[in-house]
């Protein structure tokens, strides 16, 4: 017995999925960034500043 599986790729998506799903992706990415950066929680804003030296990140 033989059993075909299909992937949609991303050869599959139309130019306005593709679209939408790199600005959906940037916006949730800009708000995680932001959203952690700007808390105020001092834990949270700690771990993603020392985050961002270790990846090259200037902050400062």
């Amino acid at each position: 017995m033989t059993t075909a599986t299909q992937t949609a790729g991303i050869a599959g998506l139309t130019i306005s999925q593709r679209l939408i799903a790199g600005g959906l992706a940037f916006l949730i990415g800009m708000t995680l960034l932001f959203g952690v950066g700007f808390a105020s929680d001092t834990r949270l804003h700690n771990g993603a500043h020392d985050t961002r030296h270790s990846m090259g990140f200037p902050c400062h």
